[in-house]
C-alpha cells in the first residue's frame, strides 16, 4: 500500500472540497471495496476522504411510498431496519445475503452502489426498486446510474447521500452466490408496480441490467411459468474460470422464476 493523505471532513461540503483538492483520491465510507483495492495496490489514491463523520448520511426514513437510505447505512442496518423489514422486506433479504457478518456490519449501501462491483447485491435492487441516487448536487434515476464495468454516473468529486426505493405491491431477490465471495453469480429482483413489472439481474454482465422481455411476460402474467421460454442471450454475459457465459444465462432464467414464485 502507498502513502496517502487521509482526511476526516465533519461536514458534507468540506468532503467535496477535500476531494477537489486533492490527487486521485479515494471515499472511504465502510471499507469493504477500497481497502482490499489499496491492499492489492490496484488503485494509489493521493488522498483518502473519509466519511465516517458525517452522521447526516445514516438512517433509514419512510416518506410515504418511497423508503430512503443515507449512504453510510450499513447492509445489518438495511437487513434489521424495522421500516425496511415492514414496507420492504425484499430489500432486508437481499441485505441478509451480502458477504458475512463482520461484512454487513462495515459495509454501506452507498459504498456498495458507486463502487458498482458487478457481481454486487445492491445494484439489483437500484434498478428494480425504481431507485433514485441523491448526491451532493443532484439526483441520478438508477436506470442511468451503472454505465459499466465499476463506472458509474457520479463526477470524481460527487458524494452519493441517500439511496430511495419506490415501494412495490411485492418483490423478492434470488441469488446464486459465489461459495467463497458471497457475491452474486447471478441475483435477479422482481418488483411489482401499479405501472408494471420490472426485473434486475446483477452478476451476469459488466453491469446490473434489465430484461425487458421477462417484464412484458410478466406484466402478461404474473407467474413463474410465464417466464418458461424466456431466454437470456450469453452473448454480452460475463464468463470466467467457474462459471460461463452460458451457464449464467441458465441461471437467470431459473432465478428470475424463483423470485416470481417468492412473490406469492
Amino acid at each position: 500500500m502507498k502513502p496517502f493523505e487521509y482526511h476526516q471532513p465533519k461536514t458534507l461540503a468540506e468532503a467535496v472540497a477535500a476531494l477537489r483538492g486533492a490527487d486521485e483520491p479515494k471515499l472511504l465510507a465502510g471499507g469493504q471495496s477500497l481497502i482490499p483495492v489499496l491492499k492489492l495496490e490496484l488503485a494509489q489514491p493521493g488522498a483518502v476522504v473519509s466519511l465516517a463523520a458525517l452522521s447526516e448520511l445514516r438512517g433509514v426514513k419512510l416518506d410515504g411510498d418511497t423508503l430512503h437510505l443515507g449512504a453510510l447505512t450499513t447492509h445489518a442496518e438495511v437487513e434489521h431496519a424495522a421500516e425496511v423489514k415492514a414496507h420492504l422486506p425484499a430489500l432486508a433479504a437481499l441485505a441478509a445475503k451480502i458477504g458475512d457478518a463482520q461484512v454487513r456490519n462495515r459495509g454501506t449501501i452507498g459504498g456498495s452502489i458507486a463502487h458498482a462491483d458487478p457481481a454486487a447485491d445492491y445494484p439489483a435492487a437500484v434498478l428494480a426498486l425504481q431507485g433514485k441516487v441523491r448526491t451532493d448536487r443532484r439526483q441520478i434515476d438508477g436506470d442511468q446510474f451503472f454505465t459499466g464495468l465499476f463506472e458509474t454516473a457520479l463526477e470524481p468529486d460527487e458524494i452519493i447521500t441517500s439511496v430511495a426505493f419506490a415501494i412495490p405491491k411485492k418483490a423478492a431477490y434470488a441469488k446464486f452466490p459465489h461459495p467463497a465471495s458471497r457475491f452474486a453469480v447471478v441475483g435477479v429482483m422482481v418488483a411489482a408496480y401499479a405501472d408494471g413489472v420490472r426485473v434486475a439481474v446483477t452478476g451476469a454482465g459488466a453491469k446490473a441490467f434489465r430484461v425487458p422481455a421477462m417484464e412484458a411476460a410478466l406484466n402478461a402474467n404474473f407467474a413463474a411459468d410465464a417466464l418458461a421460454n424466456i431466454a437470456v442471450p450469453a452473448d454480452d454475459l460475463q464468463s470466467d474460470i467457474d462459471f460461463s457465459a452460458e451457464y449464467r444465462a441458465h441461471l437467470v432464467g431459473v432465478l428470475a422464476r424463483r423470485a416470481v414464485a417468492a412473490c406469492a
